[in-house]
């Protein structure tokens, strides 16, 4: 299962993975791609959680948002992601980024504290909509959301016809996707997620930007999901033996020549984290203090 629309890094990465993965589980089963989209991948989480079989044969790359959507009581929500079995993730900690066109003239932060910019976006409970949301909120701010577009790629065409000024993404998958725009100088990043990406030392970050401590901690709850990369998942109650397996046939395919032949044939980067140290990591968000939770859902409410 894919939380998300077709199209995008998350979608291709997906299905990149589901190519090879069946040759390294025992059988050798198909491994079928299916897209389950609503809520910011909330949909799918649910079916996971409440539908799908618990033997190990239906797994999801879930969004990285989901955790964060849990704390914050998202009303959709039915999901328990504490008990998820994270399986792995073919990218490393991601890093965030508000880009706006240079055909905008929106050429910093300051400049967007001091007119109206319009930020495509997808619905609430996404990482498309979390982070102008919580730029507004905390560093003053003035996108103005339209958070009807299905999927980054919807987003992405609307910045180049010019129907929007700026966008979230993540930087890895920018930096692929949207390469030209990078090299034609069409674009303009504003400000990124701490820690910063190696390659941008001189695009602020917004705990650079922030007020005081507590305005830090909750930024970064609230973009706490890059730890997460892009995860997949079993639903909860699948035996430990065959969670195992699948970590086994995750590790297996990110070394697999096939599969890493197709990944550099699409240009796209690969930094694989085991489920273990996912586990930990989504451990770690699972007890952020109350009082963050409580100022984070003021945000995406």
């Amino acid at each position: 299962m894919i939380g998300v629309n077709v199209g995008g890094a998350y979608d291709h990465d997906a299905r990149l993975i589901a190519r090879y993965l069946g040759s390294h589980l025992p059988g050798n089963p198909s491994v079928v791609p299916q897209n389950m989209i609503g809520g910011g991948g909330i949909v799918m989480a649910n079916y996971l959680q409440t539908m799908a079989p618990k033997d190990g044969t239906v797994i999801g790359m879930i969004p990285n948002t989901l955790v964060v959507n849990q704390l914050v009581g998202m009303p959709a929500v039915r999901y328990d992601i504490g008990q998820f079995q994270l399986i792995g993730s073919i990218m490393p900690a991601s890093h965030s980024v508000m880009v706006a066109s240079r055909a905008s003239g929106i050429r910093s932060i300051a400049d967007a504290r001091q007119r109206e910019i319009i930020a495509g976006a997808s619905p609430k409970g996404s990482f498309l909509y979390t982070m102008p949301a919580l730029l507004n909120e905390f560093l003053g701010t003035r996108f103005k959301i339209i958070a009807g577009y299905q999927g980054i790629a919807a987003i992405y065409l609307a910045l180049e016809r010019g129907e929007i000024d700026s966008l979230a993404t993540t930087w890895d998958e920018f930096k692929v996707e949207k390469s030209d725009l990078i090299r034609d100088q069409k674009i303009r990043l504003l400000v990124q997620s701490a820690p910063k990406a190696d390659d941008l030392l001189n695009v602020p970050s917004v705990d650079e930007l922030a007020a005081d401590a507590s305005d830090r901690g909750v930024m970064d709850f609230l973009l706490s999901g890059n730890a997460l990369g892009r995860p997949l998942a079993a639903p909860p109650g699948v035996p430990v033996e065959r969670v195992q397996a699948l970590r086994a046939a995750f590790d297996g395919t990110m070394k697999d020549p096939r599969f890493l032949q197709d990944l550099a044939a699409s240009r796209a980067q690969i930094g694989p984290t085991a489920g273990t140290t996912l586990q930990r990591s989504l451990d770690e968000i699972l007890q952020t203090p109350r009082d963050w939770i409580a100022r984070a859902k003021a945000v995406l409410e």
